[in-house]
């Protein structure tokens, strides 16, 4: 049981889910940390439907899952220096496409297309915050292996480490956690900013823009 994880608020959506296909009723629980934003954290993985769940996979800036995560199939640009959207340097635009865009959009963030109400993805900006306000520990919980965030108001959030996808495969599910923030780098608009943990470390890294991870969604204060 996940007694560490308590819910402040919790907002029933109608239909909370996926935008097309949506079998989903379950309820979005929004935890409290007490952090100085006053940002509310959801307690499970986009696709989720409790904690220790590793919910759905994504490429950045995609709302919706596949069988395969590769340039050939990444929605915004078929290689590193071909970019499409989401490119502040010429170098690695389509042909020199910049658009400066360098935070995504709701209509390329899946927790706001597949949750709604003002749900989205954590800037990187955001995710430090988390990081910075609470106790950050590896642990286990019903056998899922995965990072727990505990605040000072004696909240917690579990993050699993559900690995990524990259090809066709699921890596390393079990052993390390990696979860998109909004955020593009700016100095290799081929990559964007995610959170990554496993049992040695954690903190803010950088990742191809094609793999498939985790989601953890964010609303502003109620």
């Amino acid at each position: 049981m996940l007694a560490a994880v308590v819910v402040m608020m919790t907002v029933t959506y109608v239909g909370c889910g996926k935008e097309e296909n949506n079998s989903s009723n379950a309820t979005v629980e929004w935890v409290d940390l007490g952090l100085p934003s006053g940002l509310l954290w959801a307690s499970c993985n986009v696709g989720a439907s409790a904690p220790v769940e590793y919910g759905d996979y994504f490429a950045w800036g995609e709302i919706g899952t596949k069988n395969v995560y590769e340039w050939s199939t990444y929605a915004y640009g078929d290689a590193g220096d071909k970019l499409s959207k989401y490119c502040n340097k010429p170098e690695y635009g389509l042909n020199g496409f910049t658009d400066n865009l360098t935070t995504l959009s709701p209509n390329d963030d899946v927790a706001a297309i597949w949750l709604g109400n003002g749900a989205r993805i954590p800037t990187k900006e955001e995710w430090q915050e988390l990081l910075d306000n609470t106790t950050v520990e590896w642990t286990s919980v019903d056998g899922v292996n995965g990072c727990l965030c505990t605040a000072v108001n004696g909240n917690s959030l579990f993050l699993p480490a559900a690995g990524f996808r990259e090809g066709s495969k699921l890596w390393y599910a079990g052993r390390d956690g990696l979860y998109w923030s909004a955020s593009l780098n700016t100095d290799r608009p081929f990559q964007a900013w995610d959170f990554e943990f496993d049992e040695y470390a954690q903190g803010m890294e950088d990742a191809h823009r094609l793999e498939g991870q985790s989601v953890r969604a964010v609303h502003s204060a109620f």
